[in-house]
């Protein structure tokens, strides 16, 4: 019996569309997955953004990151699948191995010290908001 891995599907779809297409892109490719007999077990859409080079000739892209557990054969179904879908511009399906995942639990860890812009701004409305009361 083959054991399920935990992997990450990274995804850009062609930003140019409407919202309600590109949320059918994103169940879709869920779909898919699920069909396959993978588990979605998290969906992190980051939204469009500037891609750095021209892909398929386009600029703009819609992020989004979905984590799913799989079997290994499973993989190879769904990227023949998601080969052929025309709002896809790229995608990339890697596995998470216990390395990759300790490394990232370290990076949250120091991400939080150092903090990004978002973490900024947040912080800075926290204090103003304590400074009033």
């Amino acid at each position: 019996m083959e054991t399920n891995k935990l992997y990450e599907c990274t995804l850009i779809i062609d930003g140019g569309l409407q919202d309600e297409v590109i949320a059918e892109a994103m169940a879709m490719v869920q779909r898919v997955i699920t069909e396959k007999g993978g588990t979605v077990s998290h969906v992190l859409e980051i939204g469009r953004r500037k891609t750095a080079y021209p892909v398929k000739k386009k600029t703009i892209g819609y992020y989004a990151h979905i984590e799913f557990t799989a079997a290994t054969p499973v993989i190879a179904e769904i990227e023949k699948v998601l080969r052929y879908e025309e709002q896809l511009l790229r995608y990339l399906i890697i596995h998470l191995s216990s390395a990759l995942l300790e490394m990232r639990k370290r990076v949250e860890k120091y991400s939080v010290v150092i903090g990004s812009p978002e973490d900024a701004a947040l912080a800075e409305a926290n204090a103003a908001e304590s400074l009033q009361k």
